[in-house]
């Protein structure tokens, strides 16, 4: 919620505008800035958490993909919000669904996550109206049924999980939140699997989320996450 640069709050416009980010001096049209005007680039913000994100997934022997998100979330540069979570849901479900017993090569397709993951870009859930949790969870339907722009079921299955990630993310409402947005596409994710190529992932009896205080605009008791107190 922060500038990595300065600290200072980050604004969201509504039409985009050239942007030069502060790190690696590319120029961008983006509508995010902070309040002095400093730009990070959706790579910048990402790659370096992204890199632990996979390293992580490589080892873990979880069949949870929650359990898995949770960890991923604790590591060093992965930020409260950001586009890392379009890489980082896919790769928790991938990683949790080879762990159970599912038909996939773990290595080549958690790079296959990074590459569709990083094209979606940050602030989409607000600007497009599709937010890159559930996306990412599609992306991973597509990775391990091998789903294309020609398939036939398979592509049909992927939409249709995508659509219910994002039925069960909008009706929780806003303002985002990314660790809300994971849990509710990781969990939606999980259950269609089942139901669809009965691979049983792990899911616990009740996601808590560890992040609440990070979040200036979190729902609180409004959001099926907040720690019980």
């Amino acid at each position: 919620m922060e500038c990595l640069i300065c600290g200072k709050p980050l604004q969201y416009g509504t039409t985009e505008r050239e942007m030069t980010c502060a790190y690696c001096g590319e120029t961008f049209l983006s509508s995010a800035s902070c309040a002095d005007g400093h730009y990070i680039c959706d790579r910048c913000h990402a790659e370096r958490g992204v890199e632990l994100i996979l390293h992580h997934c490589r080892r873990s022997t979880s069949k949870n993909p929650i359990q898995i998100a949770q960890e991923l979330m604790e590591l060093p540069l992965v930020h409260m919000h950001g586009n890392e979570h379009h890489i980082l849901v896919g790769a928790a479900l991938l990683t949790a669904y080879r762990n159970a017993g599912g038909e996939v090569e773990l290595s080549p397709a958690l790079e296959e996550m990074h590459t569709r993951g990083s094209r979606y870009p940050g602030g989409s859930c607000g600007f497009w109206g599709c937010c890159g949790a559930a996306v990412s969870a599609g992306m991973f339907w597509s990775i391990v049924t091998g789903t294309t722009p020609l398939s036939g079921e398979s592509w049909g299955l992927a939409n249709r999980m995508t659509a219910g990630a994002l039925e069960q993310i909008g009706a929780l409402g806003g303002p985002r939140c990314c660790k809300r947005n994971s849990f509710t596409a990781l969990r939606a994710a999980a259950e269609f699997v089942k139901a669809h190529l009965g691979v049983a992932m792990e899911l616990p009896g009740r996601i808590e989320c560890r992040h609440s205080a990070e979040n200036a605009q979190c729902l609180r008791r409004r959001c099926p996450y907040y720690p019980a107190r």
